[in-house]
């Protein structure tokens, strides 16, 4: 059995703040040592369900966050960047099954260090009509490629939209949000003993190939700089359908990776911090 995991930063154990997650934080080399300790705990989960290969992708921020040394001996590591499919670099679908550790709500939601891919840059996003944010994303590129996400670990608000996008996910929170920057912490025992029962018990059921959307996806990005949008209408297949948003229809994971290109410009462009 090959699994693939995904692992954000805002979404991990204890962590609440800009500066546990981000480079040059004051509490940022404790925040990478208790993401390792999560990615870790899914590890030993896949593992326990007879995981023969597992496929970790640093998928937070600069991507060098976990250290390889940190990591359990049983799983390869990613790191690093760029990368084509950003959060899903190294996805295919040989993979049975893949897992999301440490992710966060979507821009807009109360949840701990809730944003969509970007900061405070992106304000929202659809997919097909419908309000997404790295999880739903994530989700339907992976079951367009035929990869099931069997499980996410995050807080409390992470895990309703994963469950409310799709309800066959796990979903273990590990915190409770009380405000963006503010949770009820869940003792780290009990959270990565959580987090790797679930996952064992996730893959232990039988992993079915999800079915992908039919016909081409549509993607609609709300952006809070209007020279996001001016510039990327430039591209071949990207429509400004008003000042701030832009909108593209074609297949997953192609459309994803387009996505990338869009966030690379805007970067550019912008060169916003996070979680302004």
């Amino acid at each position: 059995m090959r699994i693939y995991i995904s692992a954000d930063m805002e979404g991990v154990t204890g962590l609440v703040d800009r500066d546990d997650v981000q480079p040059g934080g004051r509490d940022y080399e404790r925040g990478r040592r208790m993401m390792a300790l999560d990615v870790n705990a899914a590890v030993r989960g896949a593992v326990a369900a007879g995981a023969s290969d597992v496929l970790v992708n640093d998928a937070h921020g600069p991507m060098r966050n976990l250290l390889p040394e940190d990591l359990h001996p049983a799983a390869r590591l990613i790191r690093g960047r760029p990368k084509q499919m950003g959060m899903l670099e190294g996805l295919v679908a040989a993979h049975d099954a893949m897992i999301c550790v440490g992710y966060h709500a979507r821009a807009g939601a109360l949840g701990v260090l809730s944003h969509s891919f970007m900061g405070h840059e992106i304000e929202d996003m659809w997919l097909d009509g419908r309000p997404v944010g790295e999880t739903g994303l994530a989700q339907a590129t992976a079951a367009a490629i035929g990869v099931p996400v069997v499980a996410l670990t995050g807080d409390d608000v992470a895990c309703a939209e994963a469950t409310d996008w799709d309800p066959s996910i796990t979903a273990v929170a590990v915190k409770y949000a009380t405000d963006r920057f503010a949770a009820e912490l869940r003792p780290e025992d009990d959270a990565r003993q959580a987090i790797e029962d679930a996952v064992s018990a996730a893959l232990a059921a039988p992993l079915a190939v999800p079915e992908p959307a039919a016909g081409p996806a549509v993607l609609e990005v709300r952006w809070q700089s209007a020279s996001v949008p001016a510039t990327l209408a430039g591209l071949p297949g990207v429509t400004a359908t008003d000042s701030r948003t832009v909108r593209a229809e074609g297949e997953l994971p192609a459309l994803y990776r387009q996505f990338g290109v869009w966030m690379r410009v805007a970067t550019a462009l912008t060169n916003q911090p996070p979680y302004c």
